[in-house]
């Protein structure tokens, strides 16, 4: 039970903290929300949860990695400005690799909703 204290407590810092996260989060309800209104395919589902996992997990690594540089080491290092340059890049491509998802699942439901009968 500890075990899972920890990583509330770490889901609730980040989400308090770091501005990316609640952007994130905030992009996902509204994802989950459209989901629900397009009453979407079981595999569509899938598809849109792992993408959402994606992202928040990997902006959650993102944030630990940074925390971690900064204990490290203060002050501006050209060797900790490449990694923290590398996390913010995997974030970015999970992002781009939910929004591709969510175009090819929503965008076509969405074209047809707003198609004039």
């Amino acid at each position: 039970m500890r075990s899972f204290a920890f990583a509330f407590s770490g889901i609730r810092s980040c989400f308090t903290t770091e501005q990316n996260f609640r952007i994130h989060t905030l992009l996902a309800v509204a994802v989950l929300a459209l989901a629900i209104i397009f009453n979407i395919s079981a595999y569509e589902w899938i598809a849109t949860a792992l993408s959402i996992a994606f992202v928040i997990v990997m902006e959650m690594m993102n944030t630990a990695i940074e925390k971690l540089c900064d204990v490290v080491h203060r002050d501006l290092h050209p060797a900790i400005k490449k990694i923290k340059d590398i996390t913010a890049g995997a974030v970015l491509i999970a992002a781009l690799s939910a929004l591709a998802t969510g175009l090819v699942i929503f965008l076509p439901k969405i074209i047809t909703h707003f198609k004039p009968i």
